[in-house]
């Protein structure tokens, strides 16, 4: 068979690439039809790689393709004048391609860097990353570390760069989300459609600890020979986790928007923009209910009262305790009082009245404290006066019997597993420590991947890359 294709010059080492790739083919149909057992996985390999330095090849074509090369372009309304042409690397998921482009300067004289319309026009990330390809490295840090990213792509057959590569990348892109954060995220939620069978929203916060590496004292006096010039220390700190959670009718989750920020992050911001999420939502389907559901610290619930106010004035917030963290709290008082098969029978009967009976919480009070065990102590432990007050500060948040009739959730499930799947497997590795701002970008990635929102997310936030680059007249 003779295939004859008129090209230009330019398109040649594809060509070139392609005609590899047929005669690898060939001679591996000869292989495969005499071998009695023939390496598949080699073959497989061998066929990728060639794959790949087609896909290279091709990139170089369009990346020449992008650039200008004239006295003066206009980036942005404004002139540049070009100042050279040089050779530069540009990283793909095949591989670096290594192209001629013109590189530019703001034509004003104020200096500043230069500029090549290639990056510009194509939107690169950092240091020439190709869009895609710094997507795709991106997604993996988020899923684990830089070192396990550049495996599983080495693995793949992709992307074939070092696990440093991995880590910078993925933190510019998420840098990049982060400048543009507001943007991208009411555009996110102005698209996002509330499922047919939703008929409320749950929201949750909740607190996890997280390893962060901290400035270490110095000891008093001169410091002992050797010692390093910035004593590091790693602690623990309470990061912030917080969902909403479309539900139907019966209090089961659709789906749930996810939230994350470390301590010293923007825990404001992540509350007001949940709170601006739900106004969205409402505002889409404004029959959906909105329920609160945290457990009992109270700064949770203060932060609720202060950024949900909005949120109040259009629906009412029914507001919950996580009914398993204040079963939790009646089983440890109840061990006090029975034994082990009467705390057991006691924690059950309560939950059937909890859920049926919205005058539960006040009889299960008046019946705990009927047996003046108030200040029976295990060890520092008080669990029958923890269960009373408890019970006292949170009556108002306790009718769960009402909850189920309006088909609203009564456990905070969704927050919970957030804090274990957003942050502990990410973050909470064994030694692991991490700089409170590099520890908040991978949050913010992670909690768009886990949300299925990775992709709009990341299109939107690349998208603000790219510039409009003309040929000056």
């Amino acid at each position: 068979m003779q295939i004859v294709l008129d090209l230009a010059d330019e398109f040649k080492p594809v060509l070139d690439e392609l005609t590899l790739l047929l005669r690898v083919v060939q001679a591996k149909v000869e292989e495969i039809r005499t071998a009695p057992a023939p390496d598949y996985a080699a073959i497989e390999r061998e066929l990728a790689a060639r794959t790949a330095a087609i896909e290279a090849e091709s990139h170089g074509v369009l990346l020449r393709a992008a650039d200008l090369d004239a006295p003066r372009i206009l980036v942005g309304g404004e002139v540049h004048r070009r100042v050279g042409r040089h050779a530069a690397t540009y990283y793909t998921a095949a591989g670096p391609v290594v192209v001629e482009r013109s590189i530019y300067l703001a034509a004003d004289g104020k200096g500043g860097r230069t500029v090549d319309p290639v990056s510009l026009r194509l939107g690169v990330v950092g240091d020439g990353w190709l869009p895609h390809a710094a997507r795709s490295m991106a997604f993996l840090v988020q899923q684990g570390t830089a070192r396990e990213a550049a495996a599983t792509a080495s693995e793949m057959g992709r992307l074939p760069y070092g696990h440093a590569s991995f880590d910078r990348v993925a933190h510019a892109v998420a840098t990049l989300y982060q400048q543009n954060a507001e943007t991208t995220e009411q555009a996110l939620i102005e698209a996002y459609r509330v499922p047919e069978a939703a008929t409320g929203i749950a929201v949750s916060l909740d607190r996890v600890c997280v390893p962060v590496e901290e400035p270490r004292p110095r000891p008093v006096g001169r410091p002992p020979k050797g010692a390093p010039k910035k004593p590091v220390q790693r602690v623990f700190r309470q990061a912030y986790c917080a969902t909403i959670t479309l539900h139907d009718g019966k209090g089961e989750a659709l789906h749930t928007i996810r939230y994350g920020r470390m301590p010293e992050g923007d825990v404001k911001g992540l509350c007001e923009g949940v709170c601006d999420d739900v106004l969205a939502l409402l505002t889409a389907r404004p029959t959906l209910t909105v329920t609160a559901l945290c457990d009992g610290a109270h700064e949770l619930w203060g932060l609720i009262a202060e950024h949900l106010g909005a949120v109040a004035e259009r629906t009412p917030i029914r507001e919950l305790i996580d009914l398993w963290h204040l079963l939790e709290k009646l089983g440890a008082a109840a061990r006090i009082h029975h034994d082990a098969a009467g705390a057991s029978a006691a924690v059950a009967r309560w939950r059937t009245s909890l859920l049926n009976h919205s005058g539960a919480g006040a009889k299960i009070t008046a019946e705990i404290a009927s047996w003046d065990q108030e200040w029976v102590a295990i060890g520092e432990e008080k669990p029958v006066h923890e269960a009373l007050s408890f019970l006292a500060n949170h009556r108002d948040r306790l009718d769960y019997a009402t909850a189920r009739e309006e088909g609203r959730p009564v456990g905070s499930g969704a927050v919970e597993a957030t804090c274990k799947s957003l942050i502990a497997v990410r973050l909470k590795r064994p030694g692991a420590r991490w700089k409170q701002p590099s520890a908040d970008r991978i949050i913010q990635l992670r909690a768009l991947a886990l949300s299925d929102r990775w992709g709009d997310a990341i299109e939107l936030t690349l998208g603000h890359q790219r510039r409009e680059v003309k040929l000056a007249a």
